[in-house]
């Protein structure tokens, strides 16, 4: 090939690319969709400004913006970034309650604060504690308005106790120089003290206990997306099933979670023992949560087993028991909205006990739905109970958002039986509303009935502030 001839194929092919950019160039410039050269300002009007904590102490604001103060390097090599803040909220209600047994109503105001700090060194390692003055074993600092002594209206559970106090962090970042090419898995997740525990979803244990747990995440094991294990030992404060503190008790356990492409599947054990008469149980749970279609279905089975010893026979109480609780909890979103369709399903296999379950929890059924929740706030009780023992029941309800969410209403129905031909069948109907009022105000009001063979018809209703600080 001649030099000519390749010079002048190359000039083509080059006044080609050029017409071929350019007329690219002018049909994207024509789509009204193409991102503009030029930059956007962020657009802040209308969104609200961060709702300070009520004490922050730091160079960093928590979830502030602007610049970022270094902090200073430990000790062990890590950077600390020390954030104070103090927050939480409170809660006040007017209720009345009758659960149509005799002498079963209660009228009252009651009231709950919970008051949290934080302490953060870095955003994986701080120190937690909470306290909640105004309540204590269950029952909260109020005014009673049906007590038939005048000296008994009050009700004063002020008090300075300890609800939480505990470090958690992760041990490859508190000593980085252990590690500095991080090769060699030193990544172990823990938190020791008074802490709040929550497996299966409340089920097996939802209790502040005085424990200490190491995790390991970030596995793949079996295949899985994502695994991990968590091991657990608490010595003190620990409620039994029935809400009531056994001194003496002490669990060990496992925990462990899994992902997978369709489906989350955890599976929980721990070993309670006391020398008192609470007695020793073990408490054995396994969950599946994944989507069906458009369905968002939960699945969870939990047993206990009472583990008898001879010189401490504990069977039957309503601390132990020998028990099994099945529950099915499914929930769509309707087409063109994000309102939510739910039905919960739950069976009681003999006398289902938790391993641990803090005073103002209630019974293991309080996820079913508003029919059998503790309210967690004085004496208003579950409409519908939230005991599992040797029954079968269902809740079916509507919750519809308004307002782009700062308002709801939750509508339900429910019913639930007993399997040992002991007559106490029951259903009712509920409705809860609640409006968001700024940025640091909850009303809700809420009321129900029912009626339970056996006794007379139950109601109730209340309505609620809740501060936000």
């Amino acid at each position: 090939m001649s030099l000519y001839r390749f010079s002048t194929r190359f000039k083509g092919a080059l006044v080609f690319s050029v017409l071929a950019s350019t007329t690219t160039s002018c049909l994207f410039a024509a789509k009204s969709s193409r991102l503009s050269d030029e930059p956007i300002p962020l657009k802040t009007e209308g969104f609200p400004e961060r709702p300070a904590p009520i004490i922050e102490l730091g160079e960093n604001p928590f979830l502030g913006n602007g610049f970022i103060g270094p902090g200073f390097v430990s000790p062990t090599g890590a950077q600390w970034q020390p954030l104070f803040i103090v927050y939480g909220q409170m809660r006040s209600a007017l209720q009345t309650f009758d659960s149509g047994l005799p002498n079963g109503r209660s009228t009252e105001w009651s009231n709950r604060l919970d008051l949290f700090g934080n302490l953060y060194l870095t955003p994986t390692e701080r120190l937690n504690f909470s306290i909640r003055p105004l309540d204590k074993n269950g029952e909260f600092s109020g005014y009673r308005f049906d007590d038939n002594s005048p000296d008994d209206d009050w009700v004063d559970r002020l008090n300075g106790n300890i609800e939480t106090l505990f470090f958690e962090g992760d041990f490859g970042e508190i000593f980085p120089n252990l590690d500095p090419g991080d090769t060699r898995n030193l990544d172990y997740g823990f938190a020791v003290g008074r802490q709040p525990l929550l497996l299966q979803d409340g089920l097996l244990i939802n209790d502040q206990v005085d424990s200490f747990g190491i995790t390991r995440t970030s596995m793949f094991l079996l295949g899985s997306s994502a695994f991990r294990i968590t091991g657990l030992y608490g010595w003190g404060e620990v409620h039994r099933g029935n809400n009531i503190l056994d001194e003496n008790a002490h669990f060990a356990g496992i925990s462990t979670s899994g992902d997978w492409d369709k489906s989350t599947i955890d599976v929980d054990a721990l070993y309670t023992f006391s020398r008192d008469d609470g007695g020793d149980q073990l408490n054995i749970g396994i969950s599946l949560i994944r989507r069906v279609g458009h369905i968002n279905a939960s699945l969870r089975a939990n047993t206990s087993i009472v583990l008898d010893d001879p010189q401490n026979p504990a069977a039957g109480t309503s601390a132990v028991d020998d028990g099994t609780i099945f529950l099915g909890q499914f929930s769509l979103t309707p087409p063109h909205s994000h309102d939510l369709v739910y039905l919960n399903v739950f069976w009681g296999i003999d006398s289902f006990r938790s391993a641990a379950r803090a005073p103002a929890t209630g019974g293991p059924l309080g996820n079913v739905g508003i029919l059998f929740a503790a309210i967690g706030n004085g004496r208003y009780g579950a409409p519908l109970t939230n005991s599992a023992d040797s029954s079968v029941g269902a809740a079916i309800g509507y919750q519809k958002f308004f307002n782009g969410g700062r308002q709801q209403l939750i509508l339900e129905a429910g019913g639930r039986g007993r399997t040992d031909n002991v007559n106490q069948d029951g259903y009712g109907l509920a409705a809860r509303y609640q409006h968001a009022i700024g940025q640091h105000l909850i009303w809700s009001f809420g009321a129900f009935t029912a009626d339970f063979s056996g006794r007379d018809q139950s109601y109730g209703s209340r309505t609620e502030i809740t501060v936000k600080f």
